[in-house]
């Protein structure tokens, strides 16, 4: 199995309270937020834009939540381990499921920076934009360097 460095975690800035519980609701926390983002915390390119948007989201309007971490639990959210590492994932306040380049979409808007996403939306451009992430996706570990020479690219959580 392909495995990351654990100093790639080193370079993650320290955990807020929004983020204890790996963006769940905390007991007593009724902050609003607009996205909770799923993302794989193993991926150097994925993690550049996450920090990006840590960063960018002064008004804390999105939960991140770490899917790499060695103490979360997909099954608490009612996705595998494996879905929610094929493509980026996000859930809405409402429960609502959004996948794909809709996530970044959304989080993109929730940090001010809409009008850079808001072409992938527009007809001919929101499906060649749609295309182009799946197939990011399936050959994102490979393009991040996390296959071996054999090209085996599984993963095993941090």
């Amino acid at each position: 199995m392909a495995t990351l460095s654990p100093l790639l975690h080193i370079c993650e800035p320290p955990a807020t309270p929004r983020e204890a519980g790996h963006g769940f609701p905390i007991a007593g926390s009724e902050a609003p937020f607009a996205i909770q983002v799923f993302f794989d915390g193993d991926c150097p390119l994925c993690m550049r834009e996450i920090n990006m948007l840590r960063r960018r989201d002064a008004g804390q309007r999105i939960r991140f939540t770490d899917i790499a971490a060695s103490d979360f639990d997909s099954e608490a959210t009612g996705k595998t381990f494996e879905q929610l590492m094929a493509e980026i994932h996000a859930r809405l306040p409402d429960g609502t499921w959004v996948i794909g380049v809709e996530v970044f979409r959304r989080l993109y808007a929730a940090v001010g920076l809409g009008w850079l996403m808001a072409p992938t939306a527009w007809p001919g451009i929101k499906q060649l934009a749609d295309v182009g992430y799946r197939i990011f996706a399936r050959n994102r570990l490979r393009l991040t360097g996390r296959c071996l020479p054999n090209g085996s690219c599984r993963i095993q959580k941090s």
